[in-house]
């Protein structure tokens, strides 16, 4: 065998599988087919419950450079409709602003696992106790064997094909998207502050969408004066997909959608136009299972899905923290029956979830009257907090509870808060170790003794916070809650659901 796993995709989502790998003692092989990270803007930020994730891995420090936690948002958008959370409690719609290559240049850095850059998987074969790849290098082909692949190589995925995984969905081709990455010229930019300022719209905001009844208008503004814009306009073009659309077409597609001549030009600091534009469709895809035998796919391999919202990162980044904790108690011979089987149950319905609330977000940016007045009637819901608080938690992921077992508190299943903890700490700071964590509110050594045959495994802290939410709570290491309360048979049914058949103890 030549490796234990390996992962075929160097982006953000396989290099946080390779991160989490990493913490549990599995150091996986990366195969990338680029031969370098790639250079145009692609995604450019960071929504939702990740941010905390990365939080709790220390990786929010190093892409930001600041030890502040994050902070919850006070305004976001669903389908360009304003959603006001300012006076939200517990508000977890969290936004990271960061390019992708940066993103990904962090990831790489922290998880200390080379890239083999330039290798790409051409053809697998499944056996029943390993999986054979067969890959083109630089210095020509080869094959791989390992314990376990996992697919992070995209919406077309070799991997996926390859293991025999449907991928059913729908393409909607009913419009035409345009990007680039421009300057746009004063007076209309604020190039201080990003802001547009559009005659017969008034003042924009960067990182925000805006409807017109001839289309959609979004942008972000990453270094001063150069922007990232995108246009889409509704109806067929009968024009074909292409990475070298003139200046000009997105100039004409500005005008039309915006009314105004845009003062646009392409960067002139060596920065890339990235002009493109994709008229053939967008896909709305789900695989039909997330794992077939020793293959296993995240992030895009596994979902494809309208970008509206930015939920990608925040679905694919999610898969690979739920997956790696769980992949390497398999190869590290302590994983309970069943636990790789709950990547599945666990991450595909919330994968469908997304696929439905970005379709909703596309459908509310269409044009038409009936549109607009159906916008007209959600903005005045939104005014309530009880819909701000439903739509809040379905962008970010916070609506998402897992199946624990028997545990009935309120807390279980669920992301496990970000409390301050004893001795100047916090459960961010503890759960950077990606390890299970026992959290002993009550210094109960009832808890403590039965945890103990576990400790090879999971960390036991004795700590206090204000307002403890229970006696005791266990915390997978992705961070979410397997049990709380002070029951210890639910207590040792979960250490075992979960982390398995306790060690023996010496006697005495």
């Amino acid at each position: 065998m030549d490796t234990d796993v390996v992962i075929v995709g160097a982006g953000p989502n396989g290099l946080m599988l390779a991160n989490e790998l990493r913490l549990a003692g599995v150091r996986p092989t990366v195969l990338e087919a680029l031969p370098g990270r790639a250079t145009l803007p692609k995604a450019n930020g960071l929504v939702g419950r990740v941010v905390q994730a990365l939080h709790y891995r220390g990786l929010h420090e190093a892409v930001t450079g600041s030890p502040a936690p994050p902070q919850p948002a006070p305004f976001f958008q669903f389908g360009a409709l304003p959603l006001e959370m300012a006076t939200l409690d517990d508000n977890a719609l969290f936004i990271l602003p960061v390019p992708q290559r940066r993103l990904e240049e962090v990831l790489e850095n922290h998880a200390g696992v080379p890239v083999r850059r330039g290798h790409q998987v051409k053809d697998l074969t499944r056996h029943e106790d390993h999986v054979t790849l067969d890959v083109s290098g630089p210095d020509g082909g080869y094959e791989l064997t390992a314990r376990y692949v996992v697919g992070a190589d995209g919406g077309h995925s070799v991997v996926r094909k390859r293991a025999g995984i449907g991928f059913p969905g729908i393409t909607d081709d009913g419009f035409t998207h345009r990007t680039g990455q421009v300057v746009i010229h004063e007076p209309v930019a604020d190039h201080s502050t990003g802001q547009l300022d559009i005659p017969g719209m008034g003042v924009l905001w960067p990182g925000t969408f805006h409807r017109t009844e001839h289309g959609v208008f979004a942008f972000g503004m990453f270094q001063p004066g150069i922007y990232r814009i995108a246009m889409i306009e509704w109806g067929r073009s009968g024009l074909t997909d292409t990475d070298e659309m003139p200046l000009d077409e997105l100039r004409e597609a500005a005008k039309r959608v915006l009314g105004i001549d845009l003062p646009m030009s392409e960067p002139c600091n060596g920065q890339p136009a990235a002009l493109n534009r994709r008229a053939e469709g967008t896909n709305s895809r789900l695989a039909d299972r997330y794992r077939e035998g020793r293959v296993l796919l995240v992030g895009d391999a596994a979902h494809v899905h309208s970008g509206v919202g930015g939920p990608g990162l925040n679905l694919g980044l999610q898969d690979a923290i739920n997956l790696g904790w769980k992949l390497a108690a398999q190869i590290n011979g302590w994983a309970p029956p069943g636990l790789l089987d709950t990547y599945n149950s666990e991450r595909r319905p919330v994968g469908r979830r997304v696929i439905t609330h970005s379709r909703a977000q596309t459908a509310l940016l269409a044009e038409g009257p009936n549109t607009t007045a159906l916008r007209e009637v959600l903005t005045e819901l939104l005014q309530d907090d009880t819909a701000v608080r439903r739509i809040s938690d379905l962008m970010s992921g916070a609506d998402t509870v897992y199946d624990m077992g028997s545990s009935t508190h309120l807390l279980t299943g669920r992301w496990m808060p970000d409390l301050p903890l004893t001795g100047n700490t916090t459960f961010a700071h503890l759960a950077r170790t990606g390890r299970p964590l026992l959290l002993d509110f009550a210094d109960r050594a009832d808890v403590r003794r039965a945890a103990a045959p576990w400790t090879d495994r999971v960390d036991i802290h004795t700590t206090t916070t204000p307002a403890a939410p229970a006696d005791a709570v266990l915390v997978r290491p992705d961070g979410y809650v397997a049990w709380a309360g002070g029951h210890l048979g639910e207590l040792a049914e979960s250490l075992r659901r979960w982390f398995g058949d306790p060690r023996d103890l010496p006697q005495g």
